[in-house]
């Protein structure tokens, strides 16, 4: 996989370089500054665009900007954004751009985890969606409240699902039955007024249309 990857931070930057060819990736490109990375993307047509949310040069929300509109001039580019913080406003910006296909939003602690972080890299790379779920949690708490008709299991099922998790990689997370995730998932979408789908990230990208609406 060839990535392009913008960090300002110089050691964050370097960790995240020598964390994605430690995977067996490529980076392309790496960057400290929205108009890079812009630059930087246009010229080397990476498989993956990791940055981080605040750069250079205003140092406020530059990187995400940055990557709205690369994914506005190309939809199918997977772009996965860092951030320090959780910032709902930002993570709906990017999952409004093209069909929310192939975007991820990560705190930078989760890079940690490097197994977990480079499987996200790889989902979102793939076309998946990944959310953090301290992110899912706030876009939650910003809408009126349908997910109150949830159970404290199924709202459990609802951010495993919001970062790209599969049934059977639900199952294994909580500890149940295939048929008992199976259960929760069709009452998820039953009370939150959403049509069944089982297969893929259109799954994902339905539940992440209802965390979005405001209605």
């Amino acid at each position: 996989m060839r990535v392009t990857v913008a960090e300002d931070a110089a050691l964050m930057r370097e960790g995240l370089i020598g964390l994605l060819e430690r995977f067996g990736h490529t980076v392309v490109a790496a960057v400290g500054d929205a108009p890079a990375l812009v630059g930087a993307v246009r010229r080397e047509r990476p498989d993956l665009v990791l940055t981080d949310v605040r750069m250079p040069p205003g140092n406020a929300d530059d990187g995400l900007r940055a990557a709205v509109e690369l994914r506005i001039a190309d939809p199918a580019l997977p772009v996965l954004v860092l951030s320090q913080y959780v910032e709902p406003v930002a993570a709906e910006a990017l999952l409004d751009t093209g069909d929310g296909a192939g975007v991820g939003y990560l705190l930078k602690d989760r890079v940690a985890d490097v197994t977990a972080f480079a499987a996200a890299a790889q989902r979102v790379a793939g076309g998946g969606t990944v959310l953090d779920p301290e992110v899912v949690r706030r876009l939650v708490r910003r809408r009126r409240d349908p997910v109150g008709r949830l159970s404290p299991r199924e709202r459990e099922v609802l951010d495993l699902m919001a970062q790209g998790r599969s049934n059977a990689e639900i199952a294994d997370a909580l500890v149940l039955s295939d048929a008992a995730v199976n259960k929760h998932v069709r009452a998820v979408f039953t009370k939150l007024d959403l049509p069944v789908e089982v297969s893929g990230h259109r799954r994902v990208l339905a539940v992440l249309a209802w965390l979005r609406s405001g209605s």
